[in-house]
This record gives C-alpha cells, sequence and structure tokens, in this order.
C-alpha cells in the first residue's frame, strides 16, 4: 500500500481556468487554516496569471497575498508555477532579475517551483532551476505534454533525464490542455518510473474533455507520486479533477489519500459561496464547465476555448468557431508543434484566427509569431519549414541561440528607473515584470487615490 499525494489547486488553477484567475485574497485567507489541516501535499497558490491579474484587475500586491497565506498555511508547503527564464511575465528576463524573482519568491514564503517552458527547451529551464535549488526550493521541473509525430515515449524519457542531469528534485508532467490518454499517462509514468525510480514523479490535468479522472487512476496504478486536483465548487470542467471525488475514488484501494474528508467537505462548502458570488458578478464562463471531447484532437488549454469564442465574438464572427478550431492544428503544424500553453497558444490561436478572417494564411501575423519564427522564444520541438518562415519573417535570419542571452543584466538600470516608485526588492520586480501595471499600482497604493489601468486586449 502506497500513498497517494494530492496538490490543491483552487487558490492557483482552479480559478485562473473556471473565472480568468479573478479570486481576490481576501476570499482566500479565510479558509487557508482549514485546508492546511487537511494532509494535502502542497497548496498551489501563485504564479502563472495569478501575479499580472492581481495588480491589473484585483487592485491587490500579489506579494502580499504570498505573505498572508504563508502565516495561516504553518504546515503544507506552498507552490507556484513559474514559466521558465519568462518567470510569470510574457518575455524573457536577464539572468539577474530571475536570481532575484526567485530568491524573492522563496523567502516570502515558497516552499515548491514548479518550472516549464512551453517550447520544452532546456536553454529556458537552466537558470531558474540553478536558482531554485540555489536558495533552498524544491524544483519541479515540467514537461508540457503534447500529441505530435515527434512528441513520442522516448521524446519524453530523453527530456525528463535531461532535466534531472540539470538537477530537478522532482518531474511533472504538465498536460495543461487535458489530452493525455489514460492509457498513455500509464505507459508514461510507467516509463518514467523504470528509467528513474527515485524520482518523484507529479501529474497534472485539466478535465476539459472529460478524462481527467480516468488518468489519475491510471497514473495512479503505474506509480505516479502526486496529482493535482481542485475542490469541487471550483473544479472539473477546465479546471483540474475533483479533490473529493478523487479521494473517494481511492478509498479503500492500494492508494489511499488519507485526507481528512470532513475537512474537505467544509472547503467545497466556503468555495461554493464564493462561487455563486463570482456567478452573479458575472466573473464566470459557463463554457468553461462543459466537456469538450474535441480538445483531443484540437489540443485547446481550457482556458483559450473561451478566449477564442471572445475573439471572434468582438470581430462579429463568432459562427466562424468552428473553422478557427480546424485551424488551429494545422498553424501549429506549421509552426514545429509547440505545446498549446502561454504563450504559445495565445500566439498560436491568434494567428489561427487573422488566417481564418483574412481568408488567407499568414497574410499578416503578430510580432510575437515572428519572433518565435526567428527563434526569440527558443528552439521549436521541429525544424519549421523554410517556406512558412519567409513567408512569415522574409529573409531574417533564425536565431539560434538561447533567448536569454540577447537579455543583458537589468536589475541596476530598473533600480534607476523605478526609484521613488519602488521601495523593496519585491516592488522592484512587479515594475520589471509589469511595468504599465504595477508603476501606477504602487504610486496609487502611496497615495490611496483612484487607480486606471490600460486593460490588456
Amino acid at each position: 500500500m502506497s500513498n497517494i499525494q494530492i496538490t490543491e489547486t483552487v487558490l492557483r488553477d482552479g480559478h485562473q481556468s473556471l473565472l480568468a484567475t479573478r479570486m481576490p485574497t481576501e476570499d482566500m485567507l479565510p479558509i487557508i487554516e482549514k485546508m492546511d489541516e487537511v494532509g494535502y501535499r502542497s497548496l498551489e497558490m501563485w504564479g502563472g496569471a495569478t501575479f499580472d491579474v492581481a495588480m491589473r484587475f484585483l487592485n491587490q500586491d500579489p506579494w502580499e497575498r504570498l505573505r498572508e497565506i504563508k502565516k495561516l498555511a504553518k504546515k503544507t508547503p506552498l507552490q507556484m508555477l513559474l514559466r521558465g527564464q519568462t518567470l510569470v511575465g510574457y518575455r524573457h528576463y536577464a539572468d539577474d532579475t530571475v536570481d532575484l524573482f526567485v530568491r524573492k519568491s522563496i523567502e516570502n514564503g515558497i516552499d515548491i517551483v514548479r518550472i516549464f517552458d512551453a517550447l520544452n527547451d532546456v536553454n529556458n529551464i537552466k537558470n531558474p532551476l540553478k536558482a531554485v535549488k540555489k536558495y533552498g526550493g524544491i524544483a519541479q521541473v515540467a514537461m508540457s505534454y503534447s500529441i505530435s509525430p515527434i512528441h513520442t515515449l522516448d521524446f519524453y524519457l530523453n527530456l525528463a533525464k535531461e532535466y534531472q542531469d540539470l538537477g530537478a528534485d522532482e518531474i511533472a508532467i504538465k498536460d495543461m490542455a487535458g489530452i493525455l490518454l489514460p492509457e498513455r499517462g500509464y505507459e508514461l509514468v510507467k516509463a518514467l518510473k523504470k528509467a528513474m525510480p527515485n524520482m518523484p514523479i507529479v501529474v497534472h490535468t485539466h478535465d476539459t474533455a472529460g478524462t481527467g479522472s480516468m488518468l489519475y487512476l491510471k497514473v495512479i496504478e503505474a506509480g505516479a507520486d502526486v496529482i493535482d486536483t481542485s475542490i469541487s465548487s471550483l473544479g472539473g470542467g477546465s479546471s483540474q479533477p475533483v479533490t473529493e471525488s478523487i479521494v473517494k475514488s481511492l478509498e479503500g484501494s492500494k492508494y489511499p489519500t488519507n485526507l481528512n474528508q470532513e475537512l474537505l467537505s467544509d472547503i467545497a462548502e466556503y468555495f461554493k459561496t464564493m462561487r455563486n458570488k463570482y456567478l452573479e458578478q458575472g466573473l464566470i464562463d459557463i463554457q468553461s464547465y462543459f466537456t469538450e471531447p474535441k480538445l483531443i484532437e484540437y489540443q485547446l488549454p481550457g482556458g483559450m476555448l473561451s478566449n477564442l469564442v471572445s475573439q471572434l465574438k468582438s470581430q462579429k464572427a463568432g459562427h466562424r468557431y468552428e473553422e478557427v478550431l480546424r485551424e488551429i492544428p494545422k498553424v501549429r503544424k506549421d509552426f514545429g508543434y509547440p505545446a498549446l500553453v502561454t504563450p504559445l497558444s495565445q500566439i498560436v490561436g491568434t494567428q489561427a484566427v487573422m488566417n481564418v478572417l483574412l481568408d488567407e494564411r499568414y497574410k499578416i501575423c503578430s510580432k510575437e509569431a515572428k519572433d518565435y519564427i526567428q527563434g526569440f522564444y527558443g528552439k521549436s520541438s521541429v525544424p519549421i519549414d523554410e517556406d512558412i518562415r519567409e513567408k512569415i519573417c522574409g529573409t531574417k535570419e533564425e536565431y539560434k541561440g538561447s533567448p536569454s542571452d540577447l537579455v543583458k543584466p537589468e536589475l541596476e538600470d530598473a533600480r534607476k528607473e523605478f526609484a521613488g516608485v519602488a521601495d523593496s526588492d519585491e516592488e522592484l520586480l512587479s515594475c520589471i515584470l509589469f511595468p504599465q501595471v504595477a508603476k501606477p499600482y504602487l504610486e496609487s497604493k502611496k497615495t490611496s487615490a483612484p487607480i486606471e489601468i490600460e486593460i490588456l486586449p
């Protein structure tokens, strides 16, 4: 008999997937002490989109959220999601910024850092991983799961070994689109455990296609050590499989969770009240709860669906939704089969919309698409066809180095630029990551003046 450990995601990915990351800190704090007593392996509560959204839409300090939750969670490790060299932003940051951000994250309360890169490019992983180890955190390195002719079992085994050689403490399978099917998941975890028997294996999925719980049962049988779930009130659909359902399913099996089910029930009731409030406020898109098996074919992360719908509606082109869905796999193939996770999911999805609405493929391309094709995001899994490269970027030469090498040390200049605005390293990092958002936010914080922040399209 071996216990399966559970990471609770409701404080980060649960509400990011179902209500666009709009849960404010004050809705989290009253329930943290109960969550701390459940017996979770960890609470995922920071990173990803939470950092940006806290300032941009909620007028809150993400660092303060971390500190306040840490005060209340005295037993359970806190976990965050880090986008490799991109941290929690949308560009590659200099090594000095990466080092300081990781140090401050750990000093303020983070115990486990899940590091991933959309391209699974080791160059984008190594510096953040080195910093996590340097400052005493647990470096959980995630492989972004995807399906293509090159994303074979051997591909992931070799990648996991690369991450192990870099110093990863744990390996995670990040199935951000919910497309890892149960038997395939069983084979992958079984192979990983055979190749690296002492390495903890973590599995993360979304239940958008309706297969998440079945996947979890199979990977547990294969030897997975940790799975991600979200409490029922904000679980299922495009969020993670439901915590209580998994716990109940494993009751009496060889893989008990030993979580306190009475406390889980209390936590579910608390978040049910929150969910009702968010529904009244119009923050929850009910489509996020729908099961969509087509995602296995199209490989779209759950949050990307509602984005596409709103993009098309704004262009009065909602009726072309199915065309865009069919175009996405074609763009992804042309782009070298990237995993559809931030920022590549946005780049590929936006390009598919442009191709359909303009009735011509690659007539117009975003700056981000051009940068990706030129190699400024990292190395694609499959070399990009020269005809596609030329159509999008002309005769510009492909960049084959590490994206971080293009970014000069930036802390010293940033300290001068944000002098008088940033009073701490944490505030300085907020300004570096999101200057157009953090600067007015911090200024308003000092004066208590109303704040106006530019909303991203």
